[in-house]
């Protein structure tokens, strides 16, 4: 798997800061990672990764996936270090999650869950696609990770299909959002599929981070070196599917 320009959002903890972590360990790691954060004092870890750094220009670039004009900053600072070979591979990573039930639901707890993980990826993906759109024209036929490729790291939480029982129904706003996710990446996917951007929704199972928790079932090394030996063998075929961090189909 060789990629020249990575953008991985909310890159300074968990399943982001891991991405940059395997990346830059690839044989032929990124000429350049964009790893975005909301908070400077989170990012400890990514400065020291930037700076040990001997084959990839890691880059940290402040942005909230909800201002748009963070996100527009954003876009003009990897236009400006990429140019006309564009990015090859967005990781729609950043995401929140903040548990409530049903009635215990409140309409701000809500409108957080969907501006973060609904809205805040379809317009970071509006905000590139100029720049996937020069990458897609690079390189053989098909699509590949190598090439240009939008990864939105979702939740079997959002299958519509997997709620099946009340164990299932905490964090009603988290999952609604990430179902939200799945139907608009869904809806793009389908509108540029002509443009030669492989377009994939992925789960990375229950993974010990912040949002995850201790109680989770996966180390977020575990969970990564399995969505990253995934991504490597992406075509296709796999355009506008939603898939665990191994492929395997999940419903929407």
């Amino acid at each position: 798997m060789e990629i020249e320009s990575v953008l991985i959002t909310g890159a300074n903890r968990g399943i982001g800061l891991e991405f940059v972590k395997q990346l830059v360990k690839l044989p032929r790691p990124p000429k350049y990672i964009f790893a975005t954060y909301r908070d400077r004092n989170t990012i400890e870890t990514l400065k020291q990764l930037r700076d040990d750094s001997k084959e990839t220009i890691i880059l940290l670039i402040k942005m909230d996936a909800r201002n748009a004009d963070q996100i527009e900053s954003a876009r003009r600072i990897i236009e400006d270090m990429v140019g006309e070979k564009g990015l090859n591979l967005l990781i729609n990573n950043a995401g929140v999650l903040k548990r409530q039930g049903f009635p215990e639901t409140t309409e701000e707890n809500m409108l957080l869950h969907f501006e973060t993980n609904t809205v805040g990826p379809v317009m970071i993906f509006k905000a590139m696609l100029p720049l996937l759109q020069k990458a897609a024209t690079n390189g053989p036929a098909g699509m590949n990770v190598s090439k240009a490729t939008v990864l939105n790291i979702s939740s079997a939480g959002g299958s519509i299909k997997s709620q099946t029982s009340k164990g299932s129904v905490d964090s009603i706003s988290y999952k609604t959002s990430k179902a939200a996710l799945n139907m608009a990446m869904k809806v793009i996917s389908l509108t540029i599929r002509d443009q030669g951007i492989l377009v994939v929704n992925m789960c990375p199972g229950w993974v010990k981070t912040d949002l995850g928790s201790a109680a989770a079932q996966l180390e977020v090394s575990e969970s990564v070196s399995a969505m990253m030996s995934t991504l490597s063998r992406l075509n296709e075929s796999h355009h506008a599917t939603f898939v665990d961090r191994n492929g395997e189909t999940i419903p929407y």
